[in-house]
């Protein structure tokens, strides 16, 4: 259900570039990502215990997810989608990268698929669960406007091994993260990063988010192995020697979060 759901979506690739062309003209060149975290372990916040433990409550919310969400999602002309989870399996969330056409797109998103009636009747059984067996403990979600360097998500050939690492930047100042966006597009450093055997998916500016100013972005290669190598010339690269001490990109990153991960079997990226 999942692959067919994907097929069909390309047809509706179109019609989410042309939702973008109705935003501002700077915004719809540039293609804006939503990245939303399912976190499924319990917190805090929950006052009574779960029914389920974590790792059904999983098998659960990839159901909904491959099975109703994603072609949902695919319905309304938002792709394509990736899912991901962790590479070596320490936590059960899942992570959804929805590319959107334009900044209306994102904040229509729910509207639309309640609006969907087959979103509606398929998602029954997961969107009428009880309070003490949730699908998820919450979602979190970040909005992002990709790189004038990368204006359009860069989707590796899903029929083929690949695995996924995700990196967040996150500044102390709104000058310095606008700085490091600076040194990927015009300071040559994406540049670096294809010249060294990386292959971007994706990188995004945060609007909206709880840890702002940060950037993400995201790389996809073969295998480990060939994940370490593209590393090890990035950093032995006498390119980077010079970047990396260069003043104006000084103090520009204040923490780094670097994810390991592989896609899910309904992800389409």
């Amino acid at each position: 259900m999942v692959a067919s759901a994907a097929a069909a979506a390309g047809s509706m690739l179109p019609l989410a570039c042309e939702a973008g062309a109705a935003g501002t003209a700077g915004v719809a060149k540039k293609d804006i990502y939503e990245l939303r975290l399912y976190k499924v372990e319990a917190d805090a916040r929950m006052k009574r215990p779960f029914k389920r433990s974590a790792s059904i409550r999983r098998k659960f919310l990839d159901a909904f997810l491959g099975d109703v969400m994603v072609p949902a999602l695919n319905r309304i002309g938002i792709f394509p989608v990736g899912a991901f989870e962790s590479r070596d399996g320490k936590f059960k969330d899942v992570y959804l990268l929805l590319r959107h056409g334009s900044a209306e797109s994102v904040v229509t998103t729910t509207a639309r698929l309640l609006d969907d009636e087959k979103f509606i009747k398929d998602g029954a059984p997961y969107l009428n669960l009880p309070q003490n067996d949730p699908l998820y403990t919450r979602i979190e979600s970040t909005m992002m406007l990709a790189f004038d360097g990368l204006p359009r998500i860069q989707a590796p050939d899903t029929s083929k091994p690949r695995i996924f690492q995700m990196r967040t930047y996150e500044s102390h100042s709104m000058l310095k993260g606008v700085k490091k966006v600076e040194m990927f597009n015009a300071g040559g450093e994406m540049a670096l990063f294809r010249k060294c055997g990386m292959s971007p998916v994706f990188f995004g500016q945060s609007v909206a988010g709880p840890i702002l100013p940060n950037l993400t972005y995201m790389l996809t290669f073969a295998d480990a192995d060939a994940q370490k190598v593209a590393w090890g010339k990035f950093m032995s690269s006498p390119e980077w020697a010079q970047l990396k001490t260069d003043p104006q990109y000084k103090e520009t990153v204040s923490h780094i979060t670097n994810l390991e991960m592989r896609p899910t079997g309904y992800s389409q990226i």
